[in-house]
């Protein structure tokens, strides 16, 4: 079996994953990136740097270990590699990431500010604010910046006390969102989601700055009819 054919499968869910980004409006140019993730081979598939969506083919994807060893390409891996070769290390559930430039997603990050919870769409994917994690120091800056990003996100889940399996998504400061998910096609979805919550959440408090957070009962209940033991949400399996 050839190299190729061994990762042909992850090779296309990181493809089909990648071309969801400017169908859903979550890219422009080549801001964004998905990863997708083989535990049993220890590899995880990545876009190619800086190539346009529309010149971007399967054969194209980059293939590496979580030591951002490229064990298959021919082209230079995403510039956020290591970022998500740390986030896989760490979290050992995650099966895709995300990360884009969106433009609620980022406005939210440029005022370096949590998206609140202020309605049951955002109730119905989590009961926490989307956090915001703090824009890196100086000497981390100047470090290994990718890898710190990574580092970034975990130190802001750790101090807010956050599981990254409940919450699957946060935000960078003065940089953008990242989202993950059990494969790449959930990390897309989480992605798309957290636009759309950060777009409503601003214009909510465009029409009222002082909205307040939606009530815990109403946070339970929407979260729990499509996540919880009992849920009753869709056609089940």
């Amino acid at each position: 079996m050839s190299r190729q054919s061994q990762y042909q499968e992850l090779k296309k869910e990181c493809f089909e994953a990648n071309m969801q980004l400017p169908k859903l409006d979550l890219v422009v140019y080549t801001f964004g990136n998905v990863s997708a993730v083989d535990r049993n081979k220890g590899v995880f598939a990545i876009k190619p740097s800086g190539v346009p969506y529309e010149e971007l083919k399967v054969e194209d994807i980059v293939i590496l270990d979580f030591d951002n060893t490229v064990i298959e390409g021919e082209m230079r891996p995403s510039s956020d590699t290591k970022t998500h070769a740390f986030l896989y290390k760490n979290w050992v559930e995650i099966g895709g990431i995300v990360h884009t430039h969106s433009t609620y997603g980022v406005a939210w990050a440029q005022a370096q500010m949590d998206i609140p919870i202020l309605g049951t769409t955002h109730a119905d994917h989590l009961t926490a604010d989307i956090p915001c994690a703090p824009p890196m120091s100086d000497d981390l800056i100047l470090g290994d910046y990718e890898q710190m990003t990574g580092q970034q996100i975990l130190d802001c889940f750790s101090n807010k006390g956050l599981s990254y399996e409940e919450v699957e998504m946060v935000l960078i400061g003065n940089h953008g969102p990242f989202a993950w998910g059990k494969n790449a096609a959930k990390a897309v979805y989480n992605s798309k989601v957290l636009e759309e919550i950060a777009r409503m959440a601003y214009l909510t408090l465009q029409i009222n700055p002082k909205a307040p957070r939606l009530k815990e009962a109403l946070i339970r209940k929407h979260y729990e009819r499509k996540h919880g033991k009992d849920a009753y949400y869709g056609q089940g399996c």
